[in-house]
Protein backbone atom coordinates (compact mmCIF):
# COMPACT_ATOMS: atom_id res chain seq x y z
CA UNK A 1 0.00 0.00 0.00
CA UNK A 2 2.91 2.34 0.74
CA UNK A 3 4.28 1.86 -2.77
CA UNK A 4 0.88 2.68 -4.27
CA UNK A 5 -0.39 5.45 -2.01
CA UNK A 6 2.80 7.17 -0.83
CA UNK A 7 5.35 6.44 -3.54
CA UNK A 8 2.89 6.85 -6.42
CA UNK A 9 3.62 3.61 -8.28
CA UNK A 10 0.81 2.21 -10.37
CA UNK A 11 -0.98 -0.95 -9.30
CA UNK A 12 0.68 -2.74 -12.23
CA UNK A 13 4.15 -1.59 -11.15
CA UNK A 14 3.61 -2.69 -7.56
CA UNK A 15 2.17 -6.02 -8.73
CA UNK A 16 5.27 -6.60 -10.87
CA UNK A 17 7.50 -5.85 -7.87
CA UNK A 18 5.69 -8.53 -5.86
CA UNK A 19 5.45 -10.97 -8.77
CA UNK A 20 1.66 -11.04 -8.67
CA UNK A 21 -1.20 -9.84 -10.84
CA UNK A 22 -2.66 -6.33 -10.74
CA UNK A 23 -6.17 -7.54 -9.71
CA UNK A 24 -4.72 -9.57 -6.83
CA UNK A 25 -2.70 -6.61 -5.64
CA UNK A 26 -5.66 -4.24 -5.96
CA UNK A 27 -7.67 -6.57 -3.69
CA UNK A 28 -4.85 -6.54 -1.13
CA UNK A 29 -4.77 -2.75 -1.14
CA UNK A 30 -8.54 -2.54 -0.65
CA UNK A 31 -8.32 -4.99 2.28
CA UNK A 32 -5.45 -3.02 3.84
CA UNK A 33 -7.36 0.26 3.56
CA UNK A 34 -10.43 -1.34 5.13
CA UNK A 35 -8.35 -2.70 7.99
CA UNK A 36 -6.78 0.72 8.63
CA UNK A 37 -10.18 2.42 8.53
CA UNK A 38 -11.84 -0.20 10.72
CA UNK A 39 -9.09 -0.14 13.33
CA UNK A 40 -8.96 3.68 13.18
CA UNK A 41 -5.20 3.63 12.75
CA UNK A 42 -4.09 7.27 12.55
CA UNK A 43 -1.65 8.55 9.97
CA UNK A 44 1.24 9.94 11.95
CA UNK A 45 4.99 10.19 11.79
CA UNK A 46 6.41 7.59 14.18
CA UNK A 47 8.45 8.67 17.18
CA UNK A 48 12.22 8.46 16.71
CA UNK A 49 12.31 5.57 19.18
CA UNK A 50 9.99 3.58 16.86
CA UNK A 51 12.16 4.04 13.77
CA UNK A 52 14.62 1.13 14.25
CA UNK A 53 11.82 -1.47 14.35
CA UNK A 54 10.37 -0.07 11.11
CA UNK A 55 13.68 0.20 9.27
CA UNK A 56 13.47 -3.14 7.43
CA UNK A 57 10.08 -2.27 5.95
CA UNK A 58 11.25 1.19 4.90
CA UNK A 59 14.38 -0.22 3.24
CA UNK A 60 12.26 -2.79 1.40
CA UNK A 61 9.98 -0.07 0.03
CA UNK A 62 12.90 2.14 -1.02
CA UNK A 63 14.56 -0.78 -2.82
CA UNK A 64 11.35 -1.73 -4.62
CA UNK A 65 11.03 1.88 -5.82
CA UNK A 66 14.65 1.76 -6.99
CA UNK A 67 14.10 -1.51 -8.85
CA UNK A 68 11.04 -0.13 -10.62
CA UNK A 69 13.01 2.94 -11.60
CA UNK A 70 16.06 0.96 -12.64
CA UNK A 71 14.02 -1.10 -15.06
CA UNK A 72 11.57 1.50 -16.32
CA UNK A 73 12.02 5.09 -15.04
CA UNK A 74 15.29 6.79 -14.16
CA UNK A 75 13.50 9.44 -12.10
CA UNK A 76 12.22 6.77 -9.69
CA UNK A 77 15.72 5.35 -9.25
CA UNK A 78 17.05 8.84 -8.54
CA UNK A 79 14.25 9.41 -6.02
CA UNK A 80 14.99 6.09 -4.30
CA UNK A 81 18.65 7.09 -3.95
CA UNK A 82 17.56 10.43 -2.47
CA UNK A 83 15.31 8.59 0.00
CA UNK A 84 18.15 6.20 0.80
CA UNK A 85 20.36 9.15 1.68
CA UNK A 86 17.65 10.53 3.99
CA UNK A 87 17.28 7.18 5.74
CA UNK A 88 21.04 6.94 6.31
CA UNK A 89 21.03 10.47 7.67
CA UNK A 90 18.19 9.65 10.10
CA UNK A 91 19.32 6.13 10.99
CA UNK A 92 22.92 5.39 10.00
CA UNK A 93 22.45 1.64 10.48
CA UNK A 94 24.56 -0.82 8.51
CA UNK A 95 21.72 -2.09 6.31
CA UNK A 96 20.55 1.42 5.45
CA UNK A 97 24.12 2.26 4.46
CA UNK A 98 24.40 -1.02 2.55
CA UNK A 99 21.20 -0.35 0.62
CA UNK A 100 22.36 3.12 -0.37
CA UNK A 101 25.66 1.63 -1.55
CA UNK A 102 23.83 -1.05 -3.53
CA UNK A 103 21.62 1.47 -5.30
CA UNK A 104 24.56 3.74 -6.14
CA UNK A 105 26.64 0.86 -7.50
CA UNK A 106 23.84 -0.40 -9.72
CA UNK A 107 22.87 3.09 -10.87
CA UNK A 108 26.50 3.78 -11.81
CA UNK A 109 26.06 1.36 -14.74
CA UNK A 110 22.78 2.83 -15.98
CA UNK A 111 24.17 4.38 -19.19
CA UNK A 112 25.67 1.08 -20.32
CA UNK A 113 23.02 -1.48 -19.46
CA UNK A 114 20.95 -1.21 -22.66
CA UNK A 115 21.73 -0.59 -26.32
CA UNK A 116 20.06 1.96 -28.59
CA UNK A 117 17.09 -0.37 -29.20
CA UNK A 118 16.55 -0.95 -25.48
CA UNK A 119 17.95 -4.49 -25.34
CA UNK A 120 19.86 -5.45 -22.21
CA UNK A 121 23.64 -5.59 -22.48
CA UNK A 122 25.17 -8.35 -20.33
CA UNK A 123 27.48 -7.12 -17.57
CA UNK A 124 30.56 -8.60 -19.21
CA UNK A 125 29.85 -6.67 -22.43
CA UNK A 126 29.16 -3.27 -20.87
CA UNK A 127 31.60 -0.42 -21.54
CA UNK A 128 33.15 0.06 -18.13
CA UNK A 129 34.71 3.37 -19.16
CA UNK A 130 31.15 4.77 -19.22
CA UNK A 131 30.35 3.72 -15.65
CA UNK A 132 29.90 6.58 -13.19
CA UNK A 133 33.16 6.45 -11.21
CA UNK A 134 31.99 8.98 -8.62
CA UNK A 135 29.00 6.82 -7.72
CA UNK A 136 31.21 3.73 -7.62
CA UNK A 137 33.69 5.40 -5.26
CA UNK A 138 30.88 6.54 -2.97
CA UNK A 139 29.23 3.12 -3.09
CA UNK A 140 32.47 1.29 -2.28
CA UNK A 141 33.16 3.63 0.66
CA UNK A 142 29.63 3.02 1.98
CA UNK A 143 30.04 -0.77 1.62
CA UNK A 144 33.27 -0.64 3.59
CA UNK A 145 31.57 1.40 6.30
CA UNK A 146 28.60 -0.97 6.49
CA UNK A 147 30.80 -4.07 6.63
CA UNK A 148 32.59 -2.80 9.75
CA UNK A 149 29.32 -3.26 11.64
CA UNK A 150 28.07 -6.60 12.87
CA UNK A 151 24.52 -5.57 12.00
CA UNK A 152 24.72 -5.86 8.23
CA UNK A 153 22.53 -8.15 6.16
CA UNK A 154 21.50 -8.94 2.57
CA UNK A 155 21.62 -5.40 1.15
CA UNK A 156 25.18 -4.90 2.38
CA UNK A 157 26.29 -8.28 1.05
CA UNK A 158 24.71 -7.57 -2.34
CA UNK A 159 26.43 -4.18 -2.33
CA UNK A 160 29.77 -5.84 -1.55
CA UNK A 161 29.30 -8.13 -4.56
CA UNK A 162 28.28 -5.18 -6.75
CA UNK A 163 31.40 -3.33 -5.56
CA UNK A 164 33.62 -6.22 -6.64
CA UNK A 165 32.04 -6.11 -10.10
CA UNK A 166 32.33 -2.32 -10.26
CA UNK A 167 35.96 -2.19 -9.18
CA UNK A 168 37.14 -4.89 -11.61
CA UNK A 169 38.75 -3.35 -14.71
CA UNK A 170 37.26 -6.15 -16.84
CA UNK A 171 34.71 -8.90 -16.36
CA UNK A 172 37.52 -11.48 -16.47
CA UNK A 173 39.32 -9.68 -13.63
CA UNK A 174 36.32 -9.94 -11.27
CA UNK A 175 37.24 -11.50 -7.92
CA UNK A 176 34.92 -14.50 -8.27
CA UNK A 177 36.37 -16.48 -5.32
CA UNK A 178 35.50 -13.57 -3.00
CA UNK A 179 32.00 -13.32 -4.50
CA UNK A 180 31.40 -17.05 -4.07
CA UNK A 181 32.71 -16.85 -0.50
CA UNK A 182 30.36 -14.04 0.40
CA UNK A 183 27.31 -15.78 -1.08
CA UNK A 184 27.94 -18.97 0.88
CA UNK A 185 28.03 -16.97 4.13
CA UNK A 186 24.58 -15.51 3.67
CA UNK A 187 21.87 -16.24 1.15
CA UNK A 188 18.47 -14.53 0.88
CA UNK A 189 16.65 -14.22 -2.46
CA UNK A 190 15.93 -10.62 -3.42
CA UNK A 191 14.95 -9.34 -6.84
CA UNK A 192 17.71 -6.98 -7.90
CA UNK A 193 19.19 -5.59 -11.11
CA UNK A 194 22.78 -6.83 -10.66
CA UNK A 195 22.59 -9.35 -13.49
CA UNK A 196 21.92 -6.81 -16.24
Amino acid sequence: MTLREVCGLTTEQVAAAFLTTAPTLAQRIVRAKSKIKGARIPYEVPARSDLPERLASVLHVVYLVFNQGYFTRADLATEAIRLGRLVVELLPEAEATGLLALMLLHDARRATRTNTTGELIPLEEQDRSEWNRQQIQEGVALVERALTSRGFGPYTLQAAIAALHAEAPTSAATDWPQIVGSTTCYSEPTRHPSSS
